[in-house]
C-alpha cells in the first residue's frame, strides 16, 4: 500500500483534492471512477523515514519572521509572488524551508490559493496565520497581511525571548544546586557515614537516618539513577503528550495563584493580538472569535470566547454586552471593547490591549522569578543544613568524649 495525492473534478465542475491509500495509481483511478470524479492529477507521496521527518523538519519562529517579512517586502516593491519565492529559496539553506517554498511554488503553479500551502503544515502555521493569508488573498491585500504577520510573529518572538531570559538564571541555579546535592549525598556523605557508623561513637537517630539514606543511594546508584531518569521522561511524556496529562497539569497550574495570574495575562494578550489582526484583515467577527478561541492556549478563555460568539453575538447582543457577561475578563477589558465598538475602532483598542498585556506578562514573569529565587535558595539551604547538622552533631559527641 502507498499514499497517493489526487486532484479531481466532480460532476458540477468543482475541484477536489486529497490523499488516499491504494496499491497503485490504477486503484486510485478505479476509486475516482466509482465516486464519479474526473482525474486531473495523481501523484505518489514518498514516505520518508522517521529520522528524516523529525530532524530539521520544523520551522523556527525566526524562520517565520524572515519568511513573512521578506514576502511582504517583495510584494511591496512589485515583485510577483512566483518570482519572490524563487529568490527566497536561494537565500535559505534549511531543508524544511526549501521544501515549504517548493511546495508553495508548486501550488501556485497549479492555480491553487496560497493559503492551502500553509494549511498543510498545521504544526508550523496556526489557523490564525492561514485565515489571515486567506483573507489577504481574497481582498487583494496580501502585502499588508504579510507585513502584519511579520510584526505579530516578531512580537511573539520577543516575548518568548524575554520569558526564556528571565527563567535562565533559576534553571541554572536549580541544576547546579541539584548536582552539588547529588554529589554530596552519594559520594561525600557515605564516606563520612562509614567513619561514624563503624566507630565507637553512636550518632543520634537523626544523623543515622541521614547517613543511611546516603549509603543506600551510593550502594544502589546504578539502579536508582536509571529509574529516576525513566520516571522523569515518563512524567514529561504524560503531562505533555496525553490529553489526560495536559488536563491534570492545567488544573495543578491553575491552583498556584501567582502562576495562574501570569498564564491568564498571556491568554488575554494572545486573544487581543489575534482578534485585532483577524478584524483588520476583514474576517467576520463570529469567525474571528472562533479562530481566536483556538489560538489563545487557555481552555477557560477558549470556552469563554465560544460562548460570546454562540450565545451572545448570534443572539443579538453587542460585543460589549457579550463580554460584560463573562467573569473571565477584567472589567477594564470588557468596558474598552464596549466603548471601542461604539466608536468603531475596536482593532486599535485591541492592539493597544495586546501591547499593555505584553508588558504586564513581562513584569509578572520578573516578579515570579524574583519570588522563586529566594524560595529555591531556602529549600536548598534547608537540605544542606540537614546534612551539615547530621555530620556536626556526632563530631561534637566525639569531641566531648576526648
Amino acid at each position: 500500500m502507498a499514499r497517493f495525492h489526487y486532484i479531481a473534478s466532480n460532476m458540477s465542475g468543482g475541484v477536489l483534492e486529497g490523499d488516499i491509500m491504494a496499491d497503485n495509481s490504477a486503484a486510485v483511478l478505479g476509486w475516482m471512477s466509482s465516486q464519479g470524479l474526473k482525474p486531473v492529477a495523481i501523484k505518489e507521496i514518498k514516505e520518508r523515514s522517521w529520522m528524516k521527518k523529525t530532524i530539521g523538519e520544523t520551522l523556527s519562529i525566526e524562520d517565520k519572521v524572515f519568511l513573512t517579512k521578506y514576502l511582504a517586502l517583495m510584494l511591496k516593491v512589485g515583485t510577483d509572488l512566483f518570482r519572490a519565492i524563487d529568490i527566497l529559496a536561494a537565500d535559505f539553506d534549511k531543508p524544511a524551508v526549501k521544501s515549504l517554498l517548493a511546495e508553495i511554488k508548486d501550488i501556485i503553479g497549479k492555480g491553487q490559493p496560497l493559503y492551502t500551502a500553509f494549511a498543510r503544515h498545521p504544526k508550523d502555521f496556526s489557523q490564525v496565520f492561514v485565515s489571515l493569508v486567506k483573507a489577504g488573498e481574497e481582498s487583494g491585500n496580501l502585502e499588508s497581511v504579510f507585513a502584519r504577520l511579520s510584526r505579530d510573529t516578531e512580537k511573539e518572538k520577543d516575548l518568548r525571548s524575554r520569558i526564556k531570559g528571565a527563567l535562565i538564571y533559576p534553571i541554572i541555579l536549580v541544576g547546579l544546586s541539584l548536582t552539588i546535592l547529588f554529589l554530596m549525598v552519594t559520594f561525600a556523605l557515605p564516606k563520612i557515614a562509614e567513619t561514624f557508623l563503624t566507630g565507637d561513637v553512636e550518632p543520634p537517630l537523626f544523623s543515622r537516618i541521614v547517613f543511611s539514606v546516603g549509603l543506600f543511594l551510593r550502594n544502589n546508584l546504578l539502579i536508582i539513577l536509571p529509574v529516576f531518569l525513566a520516571a522523569i521522561i515518563a512524567f514529561f511524556f504524560f503531562f505533555s503528550r496525553t490529553s489526560v496529562g495536559r488536563s491534570v497539569w492545567t488544573r495543578i497550574i491553575n491552583n498556584i495563584p501567582i502562576i495562574r495570574g501570569v498564564l491568564k495575562k498571556m491568554a488575554i494578550q494572545r486573544f487581543a493580538a489575534t482578534l485585532s489582526s483577524l478584524m483588520r484583515s476583514g474576517t467576520p467577527i463570529l469567525d474571528a472569535l472562533e479562530i481566536s478561541a483556538d489560538a489563545v492556549g487557555s481552555a477557560e478563555l477558549s470556552a469563554t470566547l465560544r460562548r460570546i460568539a454562540r450565545e451572545g453575538i448570534t443572539k443579538g447582543l453587542t460585543m460589549g454586552e457579550a463580554f460584560r457577561r463573562e467573569a473571565y475578563f477584567p472589567k477594564i477589558v470588557s468596558n474598552l471593547i464596549g466603548v471601542s465598538e461604539q466608536a468603531g475602532h475596536m482593532e486599535d483598542v485591541l492592539e493597544t490591549l495586546a501591547g499593555f498585556y505584553e508588558n504586564e506578562v513581562d513584569s509578572s514573569i520578573k516578579t515570579l522569578v524574583a519570588f522563586l529565587e529566594p524560595m529555591l535558595l531556602l529549600v536548598i539551604g534547608v537540605v544542606v543544613a540537614i546534612i551539615a547538622l547530621a555530620i556536626i552533631v556526632p563530631v561534637y559527641q566525639l569531641v566531648g568524649q576526648i
